[in-house]
Parts: C-alpha cells; sequence; structure tokens
C-alpha cells in the first residue's frame, strides 16, 4: 500500500461579498499541488471581518481539525487567518496538540519545519511580553492613582441622599445624579422607591 497523502483544509477569507476569493484559492490549491498533498476541503468565509475569531467556515475548518479530518491548515497569508494575535496563537497552539500543521503561504511560516516552529515560538514569546507590558502598565496607573489620592472603583452610596425634592423641582434624572454624585440607575431606583442599586441599566 502507498503512503497516505497528507491532508489539508484550504482557508481563505475575504471582508466584503463584493470581493472573491479566488485568487488566494489558486496559489494555495497550486502550492498544495507542488507538495503532494491532498486537499480535502476548502473553507472560504465571504464577507467576514478577520477581527472576528468565529467564523463559519473558521468553525467548520476547526471542527474538522479536531475531528483528525485533516493533517494540515494552510492559508494565504496571517490576516486572511485572523488579525488578533491572540487568536492566531491560542489556534497554533491548539492545531498543536492536534498534531496538525499549519502553512501561512505569504509569510513563509510552515510549523513543519524547524523554521517555521522557531517563527511561531518568537511570536507566541511577543505576544505573551506585549500583555506582560500591558498588565504593567495598568497596575502602574493604579499605584500612581492611589499615590494622588483619587478614588478608584465604584462611587459609594449615599443613604441619605433623597432625590425627590430635586425631581419635584423639575430637574432631570441626570442632573440630578450629577447633584447628589450618584449614577442615573441609582437615582431612577430612588425615584421609583426601588432599593438603590438592585437594579442594572441606563437612563
Amino acid at each position: 500500500m502507498g503512503e497516505r497523502l497528507e491532508r489539508v483544509g484550504l482557508y481563505a477569507r475575504v471582508s466584503t461579498r463584493g470581493q472573491t476569493p479566488e485568487n488566494q484559492l489558486i496559489a494555495l490549491r497550486d502550492y498544495a499541488r507542488s507538495r503532494g498533498w491532498e486537499v480535502t476541503a476548502e473553507f472560504v468565509d465571504h464577507g467576514v471581518s478577520g477581527g472576528k475569531d468565529r467564523r463559519p467556515q473558521l468553525d467548520l475548518m476547526m471542527d474538522a481539525a479536531r475531528r483528525r479530518r485533516l493533517d494540515r491548515v494552510l492559508v494565504a497569508r496571517f490576516d486572511r487567518f485572523g488579525r488578533s494575535i491572540k487568536h492566531l496563537i491560542l489556534a497554533l497552539e491548539e492545531f498543536k496538540a492536534l498534531g496538525v500543521e499549519f502553512t501561512s503561504l505569504g509569510d513563509c511560516v510552515d510549523t513543519g519545519t524547524p523554521t517555521g516552529r522557531l517563527t511561531f515560538a518568537v511570536v507566541a514569546a511577543l505576544a505573551e511580553f506585549e500583555q506582560a507590558l500591558i498588565r504593567e502598565r495598568v497596575q502602574a496607573g493604579l499605584q500612581r492613582a492611589r499615590a494622588q489620592g483619587k478614588r478608584l472603583g465604584r462611587p459609594p452610596s449615599r443613604p441619605e441622599a433623597d432625590p425627590r425634592p430635586l425631581r419635584a423641582s423639575g430637574l432631570s434624572i441626570r442632573a440630578i445624579a450629577k447633584e447628589l454624585g450618584m449614577s442615573k440607575s441609582w437615582v431612577a431606583d430612588a425615584l421609583s422607591g426601588a432599593r438603590p442599586g438592585a437594579r442594572k441599566g441606563t437612563y
């Protein structure tokens, strides 16, 4: 018996209905053919933003990978697969756990090669470093605000505040909230007789 061909799923995406994915697919089919891979499925999302982690055809492709129906996923470029580094890293980590290789033709990245694995490791490390920097900035900002005496979080409740006289004088809920230093929802609850803060909403 001959050796089983590597089963490849092609993924293409266009942002608007007026665009065609055919140029992406032609390049992907030619590349797969030149490598002797078997294209078992083509997944194409039409008119879907790359910023969305969940897309109809992308979800089907991920399901096929989880069912071990694919050995490799082939895309034209990273930005066709997704514009979020976090999404890309998570997807590639899942492919790695499933034993599915990932190839981005335009970016010359193939996780089935040592160079491709190194590139992925560098991208993942940079993404983790970026998240660490963001956390550090947030913590530094909070510490600076506390040092300057700024109050953080929701304003404390003022049970003694009564918005009814102000309402009777003709003030709007927004104006009353500003006058008392309370939220609009707190004022609305107090005026309706409900326990202030018990109801969520915007007025």
